[in-house]
This record gives structure tokens, sequence and C-alpha cells, in this order.
């Protein structure tokens, strides 16, 4: 697996949404108030829906049963594998682009 193949422009909102879960299972609001502060800003319902509709369609994330009549989701095995691969790529990314800045 590699990364998350197939989210295009959508791959920001799914990312923060899958570091959010690594860190436990949450339900919607939960994620909204997690991703503001991890990425500064937080994600409308729209994005947020949409993201994990797609992430759930993928095998990503998984609705788990209703507490409290909230719906939790939280990350599967597939979606932390995404997840450590996409980071990985983006700190070998961050990395070159720093050294490149540094001796330039």
């Amino acid at each position: 697996m590699s990364g998350l193949p197939g989210f295009g422009r959508f791959s920001e909102p799914a990312l923060l949404i899958l570091i959010s879960l690594a860190g436990g299972a949450k339900h919607g609001y939960a994620m909204q108030d997690d991703i503001a502060v991890i990425g500064g800003e937080r994600p409308g319902p729209g994005t947020l829906y949409g993201a994990i509709k797609r992430l759930e369609e993928q095998g990503f994330i998984e609705a788990l049963p209703e507490t409290d009549r909230r719906k939790p989701y939280g990350i599967t095995d597939a979606g932390r594998e995404a997840l450590q691969a996409e980071l990985a790529r983006m700190r070998a990314m961050s990395t070159t682009g720093l050294r490149r800045l540094a001796t330039s």
C-alpha cells in the first residue's frame, strides 16, 4: 500500500482524519476539534464527512458502535499502513526540500 491513492485534492482532509484516528477512535465533532489542533483549522462538516465516506469505502477507517447517539470511527490496519506510507513519503520530500534550501 502506498499513500492515499485516489484521493486527489481531498488527500489533506483524509490525511488529517487518519492522523486524528491514529490517536484513538473519535466521532465527527471530536475529529473536527482534534484536526483544528493538528492542522490549524477546523474542517467543515461537508469536508469532514465526505473524506470519512471515502476513507470508509477504501477500508482505511471503520464505523464503530454508536455511543450516546454519536457514531465513532476507528482506523483500520490498512489505514495505519496508508498513513505510515504517506507520512514517510512526506518526510522524505520535506528532508530533500529543506536540504536543498540550506545549500542554495
